[in-house]
């Protein structure tokens, strides 16, 4: 059996349904933090079975003992952390304790069950401000938030742990920027209060839940001024997972791979594709700079072709148009 901690969130729902639908058993733990009762309802829906779930908070010893008392669990795929930049800016604290301190808990928890197999969530924020693009795994590592720190510091737990016991399946993957939603239209992202992310800022801003889409800047060394990034539809990110899952027992040392397009589009550029599929006019402001944003950052997944043979099946208009149909639908997100 496969433990998704954190899998209620919006990437982990998708790679759910991915695992399922590909013949594995899980379990989810989730404190729903961030993330809600209802989006596990519809998973089940979608999937048509009933999911074994516990509720927990990842740093607590207890709640995950809890899972390994109750199933026999065979990999871990750790998606459970805060992940918004800002706010880490604000309150590193926070994201030291939960996202740093819960892993570590988990790993100890892990350990102690002879549970030695992990597909960690990492994130295309340890590259910093990468000297290049398109950004490669063998790039140096840095970081320009918290946020990305705290990702950063996970990576290098875990290899240290598997330098002290190389029985471990440690596999790292490094997420650029995640849109879109299940082709269904039942669940996709819904972020707690106002978004951090551009497209659900785009999709509630067309369906009149905000006023006006904040642009972040508009003077970065950018085709337009806007920052450049590498958006992923969220089915092909889960499909990752499901391919990483697939290999993990053969691998030999910790792997590590990028998950994301190749293909760098812009904040204007996002709002220009948005506006096309969707009919609608989005109303943008030019904003301040957010602290800890780069200009560019956009993947060479090909080592994740070579290795997992995965890679990227849909495009630009297939993640505007799956993001608008789900916000559509779900104009206020789980609490319709």
């Amino acid at each position: 059996m496969i433990l998704i901690t954190g899998g209620t969130g919006y990437i982990g729902s998708h790679t759910c349904i991915e695992l399922i639908n590909a013949g594995y058993e899980v379990v989810i733990f989730d404190n729903f933090s961030n993330s809600s009762k209802e989006s596990l309802r519809r998973v089940e829906k979608i999937v048509n079975k009933s999911i074994p779930f516990i509720e927990g908070d990842i740093r607590s010893k207890n709640d995950l003992q809890k899972v390994f008392d109750t199933y026999t669990i065979d990999s871990v795929i750790h998606f459970a952390g805060l992940k918004a930049v800002g706010e880490s800016v604000g309150n590193p604290l926070k994201y030291y304790d939960n996202n740093v301190s819960g892993t570590v808990t988990l790993c100890s928890v892990m350990k102690e069950n002879s549970c030695k197999s992990i597909i960690f969530s990492s994130s295309a924020t340890v590259y910093g401000d990468p000297h290049s693009v398109p950004i490669k795994e063998d790039f140096p590592l840095s970081a320009t938030n918290p946020y990305g720190r705290s990702k950063l510091i996970i990576e290098e737990i875990l290899r240290d742990i598997y330098v002290s016991d190389n029985s471990w399946k440690i596999v790292l993957l490094r997420y650029f920027n995640p849109i879109g939603a299940h082709i269904s239209g039942s669940i996709g992202e819904d972020p707690n209060g106002i978004p951090n992310n551009l497209m659900p800022f785009i999709t509630q801003t067309a369906v009149g839940k905000l006023k006006h889409l904040n642009i972040f800047g508009d003077d970065y060394d950018t085709h337009d001024g806007t920052g450049v990034r590498d958006y992923i539809h969220v089915v092909d990110l889960a499909q990752g997972h499901l391919k990483a899952l697939n290999k993990l027992k053969d691998f030999k040392e910790v792997m590590t791979f990028n998950l994301g397009t190749g293909i760098g589009y812009s904040v204007k550029d996002m709002i220009n594709s948005f506006e096309s599929v969707s009919k609608k006019k989005i109303n943008a402001k030019i904003a301040p700079r957010r602290a800890g944003d780069i200009a560019k950052c956009y993947a060479d997944s090909s080592y994740a072709k070579e290795i997992l043979g995965w890679e990227a099946k849909k495009d630009i208009n297939d993640m505007c148009k799956d993001s608008w149909r789900w916000q559509s639908i779900n104009p206020n997100g789980y609490k319709n």
